[in-house]
């Protein structure tokens, strides 16, 4: 088979993301290119609390285009002679990413690893079905950003404030309700205990994987306005600030009426589950309430 009928194979029409042998090959290729990265980062970032969104986030990720499989599979050839300016932009991009994982694995950079990512699928898409291609798949695309991870001074600056804050709000509120506590920074006192707000507690990463399940959620409604969604996305990060505090609160009475143990265990663990049940219903509430707001329910695109 030549180049060109093995590219329209894939592309168009005859796209074959139904083959499963073309889908086999597509991932052992993925694999050979990503597989190191993903593996480095299994046994480092991934590994801990603050970082361990990244390889759902990828599976979402996955997910999202898979459903997407569809429509890519009508878009019209591009791969046995695309435009020249398309040639040349899917090129660059597929070029760039491979340059950006090649420098972030040899350098051990795992911002540039996962970036990589982006313009490496872009690329794909554009030689293959071209710029319908990667419309097309736009979401799912959007969606790998909340994988790459932040440099570590990036994190570090805007986390400090947000712990702050999560944590000044924490205290007010067990204040209110006539409980003993005091604040130093991220060092809540609460009766004899100490706690410390740790990133994974009320960081910046956390509000990044909420706002990925909030924007997955939103992709899951097609009847909801462009401006009903952009109102949403923007209300994200303040339910995930609410959730963050929720677990803060959570983990200080845990602490206060259980014990360090049970603070430092089964407490930690049951506050990190509720972080992502109430910034779910938080989300979902959000939503409904959104729906009453006539100039946001009225303007479907």
């Amino acid at each position: 088979m030549t180049l060109p009928a093995a590219a329209g194979a894939i592309a168009g029409p005859q796209l074959g993301v139904h083959r499963p042998a073309l889908l086999v090959v597509l991932a052992a290729g993925w694999l050979a290119l990503f597989g190191p990265s993903y593996a480095g980062l299994a046994g480092g970032l991934w590994a801990e609390e603050a970082h361990g969104h990244g390889p759902l986030i990828g599976v979402l990720a996955a997910w999202l285009l898979w459903q997407r499989r569809g429509l890519l599979a009508t878009l019209p050839q591009h791969a046995a002679s695309p435009a020249p300016a398309t040639a040349w932009a899917g090129g660059t991009a597929f070029g760039a990413g491979l340059l950006l994982l090649v420098l972030g694995q040899s350098q051990g950079i795992p911002t540039l690893q996962m970036a990589a990512q982006l313009p490496v699928v872009s690329g794909l898409l554009l030689l293959f079905a071209g710029p319908a291609g990667v419309r097309a798949a736009a979401f799912p695309l959007g969606f790998l950003l909340f994988m790459v991870p932040w440099p570590a001074s990036w994190v570090e600056a805007t986390t400090q404030p947000l712990k702050l804050a999560v944590s000044a709000v924490a205290v007010d509120l067990l204040a209110h309700t006539g409980h003993a506590v005091g604040r130093a920074g991220v060092v809540i006192t609460i009766g004899p205990y100490q706690l410390l707000v740790a990133d994974a507690c009320a960081g910046l990463n956390s509000v990044f994987t909420l706002e990925a399940l909030g924007l997955l959620y939103m992709s899951l409604l097609p009847d909801r306005s462009l401006s009903h969604k952009v109102v949403l996305a923007l209300c994200i990060p303040l339910l995930a600030f609410a959730a963050n505090v929720v677990r803060v609160l959570l983990l200080s009475l845990i602490t206060l009426h259980a014990g360090e143990a049970a603070g430092r265990g089964f407490g930690h663990d049951f506050s990190a589950a509720t972080l992502f049940a109430v910034a779910l219903l938080l989300v979902y509430a959000t939503d409904k309430a959104l729906t009453l707001v006539p100039w946001l329910r009225s303007a479907r695109d």
